[in-house]
């Protein structure tokens, strides 16, 4: 078993574990990589404390995973159970939900970005034809956030696998015992199928609230390049970009590195601590 694990283990130390420490290392110094790092303690942390535009990244990154992270899995969870069943063209579009996910984020970006165009983006020619506006999607802060959302909710893909798999793991003499007994359909789902996918659900939960504290980079940098003004697509991952590879500052980047860790980390243990509390409430009910 050891020996068997030890790839694993070794490729957490290498790649996770040891990163995670020089960047905690990192942030105590005013590092540049071009002259000697001075210690600086808690002085970049407290920096952050007093940075608007730090607050700025941190409110649009809470905000940020607040919209997309429930709609990414509910969008997987529903898609998961419409297409579990076979059918003509299930397979295709089994397909069609998972192919934006494997799609290059650079290039994913510059698609949106000509779909989102004020003057010939697809969308607002739609949402123009139908009466309902033309958004100013990348000239304005409330359209902007919520054209970074609808990029990532159209990834769902790993998520959909994951709901996908789960519910066809759910036995099916399961659901016809329970149909001999007399369960309603709405009865099934809530006893029987739904607590069997609440383990799945959660992974999915706190992936995809792990992941959207990245997963706003590549669109905040080549859709919206962190605005519009002030700031209102400038995300936690371009706030550390820009203040390591534009500015030079290693250090205070790594601060701003730790604290996205630490805020993750903690609603993560959140999410985990609620769902597994609803779980047992569903079970005992």
């Amino acid at each position: 078993m050891a020996l068997m694990l030890a790839p694993y283990l070794l490729g957490v130390a290498f790649l996770v574990v040891l990163p995670a420490l020089a960047t905690f290392a990192l942030s105590l110094f005013d590092a540049d990589l071009v002259q000697a790092p001075e210690f600086r303690g808690a002085g970049n942390f407290r920096e952050l404390y007093g940075d608007n535009i730090f607050r700025f990244a941190l409110r649009n990154s809470l905000l940020f995973a607040a919209w997309s992270v429930p709609l990414r899995v509910l969008g997987a969870f529903g898609l998961g159970m419409l297409l579990h069943k076979r059918f003509r063209g299930s397979g295709a579009l089994r397909t069609s939900v998972f192919l934006p996910t494997v799609v290059p984020d650079v290039a994913y970006a510059l698609v949106w970005l000509w779909i989102l165009n004020p003057i010939y983006g697809p969308l607002n020619l739609v949402l123009g034809g139908v009466g309902l506006g033309e958004p100013a999607w990348l000239s304005r802060p409330g359209p902007a956030q919520a054209a970074v959302v609808m990029m990532s909710v159209f990834q769902i893909g790993e998520g959909f696998l994951i709901a996908l798999a789960a519910r066809l793991m759910v036995p099916r003499e399961l659901e016809e015992l329970a149909a001999i007994e007399g369960a309603r359909a709405w009865q099934t789902f809530r006893r029987l199928v739904l607590p069997l996918m609440v383990p799945a659900l959660l992974l999915m939960l706190l992936r995809d609230t792990i992941f959207a504290f990245q997963a706003s980079f590549v669109p905040a940098l080549i859709v919206t390049e962190g605005g519009p003004p002030p700031y209102s697509t400038t995300y936690l991952p371009l706030f550390v970009y820009r203040n390591a590879f534009e500015y030079l500052r290693y250090g205070y980047a790594s601060a701003a590195t730790v604290v996205m860790l630490v805020v993750t980390a903690a609603i993560v243990w959140l999410q985990y601590d609620i769902v597994w509390r609803w779980r047992k409430g569903l079970l005992v009910s």
